[in-house]
Parts: structure tokens; C-alpha cells; sequence
């Protein structure tokens, strides 16, 4: 009994495990590793040239990087920072996605035009889909069955079934089309575009347009409203859009598709994780090398992280 009262109060004392932010920095080469508890970078690790995607195996032992210029996938053990071994990913990779079977790996390599399919197990590549020119955005779909390419001067999004890896449709969007998501049903893909300043909705029984979602911010010339990278909160009924120049982060009601909020942020924000908890949202503004957080049910920026210069990506570590 002294035994099981003294582990319980151990227990107690130790710090609860909030979590890691990870954002890779494109100028510096590098990953920092953001405490969710204290929000602070811990550790800075390298890596190859011109890092953007990242994304964590299923069970968070392995860090995925797209290593851009160095036309590689780079495999990290998260732990010690290690470079496990790099996949073969085709020329510049810039965003991935990987199968709720945690083994294919779906790349966009802009150089080539194509969508890479690697097995990361074998480490060898098992497919290249032909899309149109410079893609760029991936998502995947809850059930897995369709994997979606975005690509930014053709202005689509390529519908992929993940059985036959051929293209089964082709919907248009408006001008360099940047990122793409399924909502956490998988009744609609959305497709964020940079330069044509919208977010786009469609129904994925059909490929159908449901909405058509476009932002003004009071102040900021509509140029430079630039919709890139964004998240549905944990409930789903909350989209958080980054605006890229516009240095703001727009909050969307996913029900309604109206813009609710907008939230001030670093420059040019890229892209966005969320905290373990959903509670905080991490971005990263490439121009200003920092990470703005944002309390989600305040909607309010409560702290500003330094990293690394030009911050990318960004994934969520338990």
C-alpha cells in the first residue's frame, strides 16, 4: 500500500507531457522543436536543403521531411535527430501526405509534374502519377480511398483514387492553389488559393462546388490577402486560414462558410499546427522567423516564438 501510494504521488509531481511543435525552417536548414508547455524552442535539429512539408508517423517515432533542394524526403528519429535514412522522392519536393495505412507516402514533386507514391518500408517508389504543372498541396482523405493533388499553374485539384493510382477527376480552382483538406467526415475537400484569394469547397460525392470563400481584411490591400495553409479545429465547425502577406489568420465558419474572425500574426504566415490539446494554434510566419500562438477560444495571439529563418511547415508531436 506504501508502495502503490508512493507511486501515485510521483506520479503527481511529474510534469504533464504537453507536446512538441515542429517547424521546419527554410533558410537555416533546419527543424525547431517548440515545448508546447513552456513555448520555447528545446532543440534545433539540421537538415537537408531547403526544408518545407514535415509530417510524423502514425505512432510519432518517425519525422518525415521534404528536403526540397536537395530532391530528397528526409526520415528523422525524433528523439535524438538523427537522419534514419532519406526516401527517393523525386526532383523538389514540397508537400506530402501520408495513407492512413502509415506506409505510402504521397509526394508533389513541382519540377516534375507528378505525384510520387513511396512505400516507406521497402524505401522505393511504387507509382508516379502525371498531374498538372508545378503541384504542390496534398490531403488525403479519412477512409484513404482518395488522395488529392493541387497543382498551382494548371489551377486544379487532381482527385486520386489511392486503389488504382490513376486520376479519376479534375476540378478547377482559382489561381495557384496551395493547400488542401478533407473535413474530419470527408464530405468535403477544401482548397486553399494564394493568388486568387479564396478558399474553395466541394462535395466529394460528386466534385461539386458547395462555396466559394473570400477574404477582406480592414486596412490591408486585397493583393496581399494571400490564402495559404489552414486547420479545422477539433470540433470541425472552425476553419483557421493563413493569409500569407496579409500577416493574418482568418477564422472561418465551417457550417456557414462566413469569416468570423481575423487574428494578427508574424509576417507572411505559412502554415499552422495545433497543440495536442487543440487548445493553441501554432503558426509560422516565414518573413518575421517567428511562430505567433493563438489561444483557439479566445482568438487571440497570447505569445510570439523565435525560430529558425524563413519557418515552413509545421506538425504536431504528442
Amino acid at each position: 500500500m506504501k508502495h502503490l501510494l508512493l507511486c501515485t504521488a510521483l506520479t503527481a509531481a511529474l510534469p504533464a507531457w504537453a507536446g512538441e511543435i515542429w517547424v521546419t525552417n527554410e533558410k537555416d536548414n533546419t527543424v525547431s522543436v517548440i515545448d508546447v508547455e513552456t513555448l520555447s524552442v528545446v532543440k534545433t535539429y539540421p537538415t537537408g536543403e531547403r526544408p518545407r512539408g514535415i509530417t510524423f508517423s502514425q505512432d510519432h517515432s518517425r519525422v518525415y521531411i521534404c528536403a526540397s533542394d536537395s530532391d530528397t524526403v528526409q526520415v528523422m528519429d525524433p528523439d535524438s535527430g538523427e537522419i534514419l535514412h532519406d526516401l527517393p522522392s523525386g526532383e523538389d519536393p514540397e508537400q506530402f501526405v501520408l495513407h492512413p495505412n502509415d506506409r505510402d507516402l504521397y509526394i508533389a514533386n513541382e519540377d516534375d509534374a507528378v505525384t510520387t507514391v513511396v512505400d516507406t518500408e521497402t524505401r522505393k517508389v511504387v507509382a508516379q502519377i502525371n498531374v498538372g504543372i508545378e503541384p504542390e498541396g496534398m490531403a488525403v482523405s479519412p477512409d484513404g480511398k482518395t488522395v488529392i493533388t493541387t497543382s498551382e499553374t494548371t489551377n486544379m485539384a487532381h482527385w486520386i483514387d489511392t486503389e488504382t493510382r490513376t486520376i479519376y477527376a479534375n476540378t478547377l480552382v482559382d489561381s495557384r492553389p496551395r493547400h488542401a483538406e478533407f473535413t474530419h467526415d470527408g464530405s468535403e475537400l477544401w482548397v486553399s488559393s494564394e493568388i486568387g484569394g479564396t478558399v474553395t469547397v466541394f462535395d466529394t460525392r460528386d466534385q461539386s462546388q458547395k462555396a466559394r470563400i473570400e477574404f477582406a481584411i480592414k486596412g490591408v490591400h486585397p493583393d496581399r490577402v494571400q490564402p495559404v495553409g489552414f486547420e479545422f479545429s477539433q470540433d470541425g465547425k472552425s476553419v483557421f486560414v493563413a493569409l500569407g502577406p496579409s500577416n493574418h489568420v482568418a477564422v472561418v465558419n465551417a457550417e456557414t462558410y462566413e469569416v468570423e474572425d481575423y487574428v494578427l500574426v508574424g509576417r507572411r504566415v505559412w502554415h499552422m499546427a495545433f497543440s495536442p490539446d487543440m487548445t493553441q494554434l501554432f503558426t509560422t510566419n516565414g518573413v518575421s522567423g517567428d511562430v505567433t500562438v493563438i489561444d483557439v477560444a479566445s482568438r487571440k495571439a497570447i505569445k510570439t516564438i523565435k525560430v529558425g529563418r524563413f519557418p515552413w511547415g509545421a506538425a504536431t508531436r504528442p
